[in-house]
């Protein structure tokens, strides 16, 4: 029995369909359709049920999908374990966000890539929340701070924000000086998030309201040099604005308290060498860039 007509079947049962099994393989769908074909005729029964909307799962399919993601996880750790040390084989599928992913993570991809030439990198960037397990990733990067989930999370490095405004928003409405007088401004948000602010060693709590969100950080950072409120951004994309002078750090004595960057993974009992690899290269990247 071919194992890649095991994967791909997990895939199809997971993706919901061909095609987009197809697209997490990075293969035709002409190939994911023969692989399942093959499987069908060798075990001599009805795995999935074909309709015009997609693929469901026959009782015998949900059955054996499991035992079939159980033995591709086997042999991949099989293949690990006996591969020469230090090198890495198979496929990588990783989310990263759009905001910082481009110019945080990419270059680490790449290194990785160069490193290890049998291995195949397939990363995704974008801002919006990707539930990693069942689209079928490896692992995720995330910044900022994690809601508890039954993710595996390590974190490999911090993260650090400001809450800014653009001198004409500060010239015509004022600028907050205290936690409590946020909510009296125009916010600038990803969604409906709440905002952390140190008062001493207290974190204070701050629900902001606001006519304008977006769900990528540079368009916030942007919205932000324009005027039409005050951010709860990133240092690392609002740097080179402050140096500018577009954009100025408010409640300097109320900072924002550090987040993390995390690497998160399915829980596993034998996690993917290939996502410890990354995690490793990740953590020795923002070592050696603090600013972040």
């Amino acid at each position: 029995m071919d194992i890649e007509d095991l994967r791909t079947f997990v895939e199809v049962a997971d993706a919901g369909g061909v095609s987009a099994a197809a697209a997490r393989l990075g293969v035709s769908k002409s190939i994911v359709s023969r692989r399942l074909a093959r499987l069908e005729e060798e075990l001599g029964i009805q795995l999935l049920a074909r309709t015009t909307r997609g693929a469901s799962l026959t009782e015998a399919g949900a059955l054996y999908r499991d035992f079939a993601a159980r033995a591709c996880t086997e042999m991949e750790v099989a293949r690990e374990t006996i591969l020469p040390s230090g090198e890495l084989r198979g496929r990588l599928r990783i989310a990263a966000p759009l905001s910082f992913g481009p110019t945080h993570v990419a270059p680490v991809l790449a290194d990785m890539a160069r490193r290890h030439p049998a291995l195949h990198i397939h990363a995704s960037y974008s801002d919006r929340f990707v539930d990693i397990v069942s689209e079928g990733y490896d692992c995720a990067v995330r910044f900022g701070y994690l809601a508890d989930s039954n993710l595996v999370a390590r974190c490999v490095g911090p993260i650090y924000g400001s809450l800014v405004a653009s001198p004409d928003y500060i010239k015509a409405f004022g600028a907050p000086h205290r936690p409590s007088e946020v909510t009296s401004h125009e916010a600038l948000m990803q969604g409906t998030e709440v905002w952390h602010f140190m008062d001493g060693e207290s974190v204070v709590v701050v629900h902001p309201r606001g006519r304008f969100k977006a769900d990528n950080a540079v368009a916030l950072v942007a919205a932000a040099v324009a005027g039409l409120g005050i951010a709860w951004l990133p240092d690392g994309i609002t740097r080179e604005h402050i140096e500018r002078g577009s954009l100025k750090r408010l409640m300097v004595d109320h900072p924002v308290p550090p987040g993390g960057i995390y690497v998160v993974r399915p829980r596993s009992a034998h996690p993917p060498r290939k996502v410890q690899v990354l995690t490793e290269l990740l953590s020795a990247c923002f070592e050696a860039r603090p600013d972040t």
